[in-house]
């Protein structure tokens, strides 16, 4: 099997979206190939405390639990995926995960839904690019 373990990172960008209809894909093709399926992480992070113009800004813990249902709902019953949320620095984040869990390939958008997107298109999906270790699959 090419791929066994495969990380998405979705932050219910369309972008990301993209990103993990991609994995979904990836998966069934890998699946009506081969007798297991590769195991699906969908993973949302989330920077717990941002300071926009010297104020702190906090994410609602709905507005978390929206992302990760939207998410679920783009992943089909018969497709096995754990879907993850994790705090902290986004592309730190992902390598670290990738690299805790084993990941052989990562899925992300070239662009998200950053708190500063239009001072840094793309730093993230860039960042993680340049440190990984494992494939990275950025989707436009």
């Amino acid at each position: 099997m090419l791929f066994s373990n495969i990380l998405v990172a979705y932050d219910g960008s369309d972008l990301s979206k993209k990103a993990l209809t991609k994995a979904v894909e990836i998966v069934k093709e890998t699946s009506s190939h081969h007798d297991t399926a590769p195991k699906l992480d969908v993973l949302h992070i989330v920077q717990d405390v941002s300071y926009v113009m010297g104020t702190a800004v906090t994410i609602d813990p709905k507005l978390i639990q929206a992302v990760v249902d939207e998410a679920r709902q783009l992943v089909p019953a018969e497709v096995e995926a754990e879907f993850l949320v994790e705090y902290g620095q986004p592309a730190l984040t992902i390598l670290k995960h990738a690299d805790d869990k084993g990941s052989d390939l990562i899925l992300m958008g070239s662009r998200g839904l950053g708190p500063i997107r239009e001072l840094f298109l793309g730093s993230v999906s860039h960042n993680v690019v340049q440190n990984a270790k494992v494939p990275v699959l950025i989707v436009k």
